[in-house]
């Protein structure tokens, strides 16, 4: 099926299509706000329209804007978008949320892709099942899935007491809390390291090791996620077992990654757009939670890092790295 794509980012190598057909009444428009490398713009967004397809089979155009570098310049990315009149706005990441909740008039939907907030806590919506306004979408709200994380550090790490810590101030403190909360009962002592940048990583692991921890946790953001390949090196070059959300983490020189497939969560929210677009208010729209995991672990890196895995630990795996 032929789609057109308006795609205008920062530094991104897109071509501009025509935004609407030469006759006949325009496609829907879809505003899409990422936080991520321009490499997995296009992905991201296929996969995001898979699941639109699923549900409304009409051609659409996509007005995407990207804030890997300008977190400050967030709003008015969104404004951009909003001022090509889409007809819904799809948001990446919790600062991309608050942007789009910001320059977005009161009666455009917007469907959140968030893995770090509580919707309900931060006020975007009324409950789970009703939202009851314009804002509906994908949440990772378990504040005990940070516990898995640790779970698995301990796996591999038996005797782990001190445990690093990385996390964006920007995404919130809800995994934080339930880290801190967790590790306690277990004896394991966190030394928690500010990043709000991918400059900042390098300093956070430098300071891990100071502090003598034994393995790392990063606790989900944009930031990581966009610079999963940047983070895996720098836990390997300072030789800290550590377990990252994303997929791409432990694909790269990271030891772990335990978390939501991340193309399956754009295809999940796709779906949503699709509703809102064929009629579904979102006030109607009851969040949902991501449906598909994977546990991936790189066995090369263990043995450079003089690990031994426990057999149980490569069975769990959806995918073992040699």
């Amino acid at each position: 099926m032929r789609q057109r794509e308006v795609i205008a980012g920062l530094g991104a190598a897109w071509p501009l299509a025509a935004r609407a057909q030469a006759q006949g009444a325009r496609n829907p428009r879809i505003g899409f706000l990422y936080g991520g490398l321009q490499e997995a713009l296009g992905s991201r967004i296929g996969a995001l329209l898979e699941g639109v397809r699923a549900i409304d089979g009409r051609n659409m155009d996509v007005v995407a804007r990207s804030y890997v570098a300008s977190l400050d310049r967030l709003t008015a990315l969104a404004r951009d978008i909003v001022n090509e009149r889409v007809d819904v706005m799809f948001a990446a990441g919790p600062p991309a949320v608050r942007a789009a909740v910001t320059a977005a008039p009161n009666l455009l939907p917007i469907v959140a892709m968030d893995l770090e907030t509580d919707p309900v806590a931060a006020g975007y919506v009324a409950s789970l099942a009703r939202p009851g306004g314009r804002i509906t979408g994908l949440y990772l709200d378990f504040p005990e899935f940070s516990t898995k994380w640790l779970e698995l550090l301990r796996t591999v790490v038996p005797k782990l007491s001190q445990l690093a810590v990385l996390w964006d101030p920007s995404t919130g403190t809800l995994q934080k809390d339930a880290l801190t909360r967790a590790a306690g009962p277990l004896g394991v002592t966190l030394h928690v390291f500010e990043v709000n940048s991918v400059e900042a990583l390098r300093g956070a692991f430098a300071a891990s090791r100071e502090r003598n921890a034994q393995g790392a946790v990063l606790l989900s953001s944009p930031i990581f996620g966009s610079n999963a390949a940047i983070s895996a090196e720098l836990a390997f070059e300072y030789r800290l077992p550590a377990v990252s959300l994303f997929a791409e983490f432990a694909y790269s020189v990271g030891l772990l990654a335990y978390g939501p497939k991340q193309l399956e969560l754009y295809r999940q929210a796709g779906t949503m757009v699709g509703k809102i677009l064929t009629g579904t208010a979102p006030a109607d729209l009851p969040v949902e939670r991501p449906s598909k995991f994977q546990l991936v672990v790189n066995l090369k890196t263990a043995r450079a890092l003089g690990i031994e895995l426990p057999q149980t630990l490569l069975l769990l795996a959806d995918e073992v790295i040699e």
